[in-house]
């Protein structure tokens, strides 16, 4: 049979196949039923330190000047407490119900306010915490280097304060983005999630309004999460994990050979429940038997950007002269 062990963060783990954050992760009693499925790892619906910050300055009514009276004080400290109050609950619940791995998510966007909620998630018992970081690129006064500062301003502050093992779950926003992944994966972090994926905005024609637009990814959406790993794989100094679009078995096998360590899922356990995560491991296994792989090793980056012998296949370049090259004899 054969063998999907694997290691992520420092953590051993029975298969490659972590359910992401999500409305999947917010009880304990769903991710022990994950947990009987088959994921090897839960990653906690997130802590926002946005949300909670709203939510404090929605109380402090006269803060123009940052003082404020003793009532407000409660009220805006009682907010916060209450939130992280419900969030660490849940990590000593998962803990008590469940033997795979829990990992802890702030979705931080400052260097400052995550770093005692992160001490307290750390007491708490979570295995390691996943800092869900982006910064919008929209406000032209800033700079790509400023806003990618801020990244390493919040890492700097992970040094000393905690020490469970890190990751960073990050985006694509970045100005010179092969860079900035190597040169953050040289910092005390264990991991880059790689990708984020974002609300995203649509047109209500009829409504002429904006809305949401698909709130699960596709399939398709994997081709750039394989594009960035098999390009980063390799060069980093942190684990990979692979993230949106990773909706069969497949799809894992896929970022495992480009050279991830694990794989994320969600939008595939909404569409198909639980007892999806069987299938895709039966797939995986299957796949493997046929090859003739015994473990993950002997695939693993196996089709990185550094292994294979057109290395141009990872760049854009590629994708011009792919349809230049194609032929349509009914266009």
């Amino acid at each position: 049979m054969a063998d999907l062990t694997t290691t992520y963060m420092g953590l051993e783990l029975k298969n490659p196949l972590i359910v992401g954050s999500s409305e999947l992760t917010n009880k304990a009693n769903n991710i022990k039923k994950l947990e009987e499925a088959g994921a090897a790892a839960v990653v906690l619906k997130s802590l926002f330190e946005e949300q909670i910050m709203m939510e404090v300055d929605a109380q402090r009514v006269n803060n123009m000047y940052g003082s404020f009276n003793d009532v407000e004080n409660y009220v805006s400290f009682y907010t916060r407490k209450h939130d992280l109050d419900e969030y660490l609950n849940l990590i000593r619940e998962a803990r008590e119900k469940v033997d795979i791995p829990v990992i802890a998510s702030i979705n931080c966007i400052s260097a400052s306010e995550w770093v005692d909620f992160a001490r307290q998630i750390e007491k708490a018992g979570a295995h390691a915490l996943e800092l869900n970081m982006f910064i919008m690129p929209n406000d032209p006064r800033f700079d790509g280097d400023a806003i990618e500062k801020i990244y390493f301003d919040v890492v700097k502050q992970i040094e000393g304060a905690i020490t469970i093992p890190v990751a960073l779950k990050l985006g694509t926003y970045f100005s010179g983005m092969a860079k900035t992944l190597i040169d953050l994966s040289q910092t005390s972090i264990s991991a880059m999630v790689l990708f984020n994926r974002f609300y995203s905005p649509d047109v209500d024609l009829e409504k002429e309004e904006i809305k949401a637009s698909h709130l699960f990814s596709h399939p398709h959406d994997v081709s750039n999460t394989l594009r960035w790993i098999g390009i980063l794989s390799g060069q980093v100094d942190c684990d990979l994990a692979a993230s949106t679009g990773v909706h069969d078995g497949y799809a894992a096998l896929k970022n495992l050979l480009v050279g991830a360590t694990v794989t994320y899922v969600v939008s595939a356990l909404y569409k198909n429940g639980r007892d999806h995560l069987p299938s895709m491991l039966d797939e995986m296994e299957g796949w493997m038997e046929k090859k003739g792989y015994q473990s993950l090793l002997d695939f693993r980056g196996k089709l990185s950007q550094a292994n294979i012998s057109q290395p141009m296949m990872y760049e854009r370049a590629q994708f011009m002269k792919y349809h230049s090259n194609y032929k349509d004899a009914d266009y």
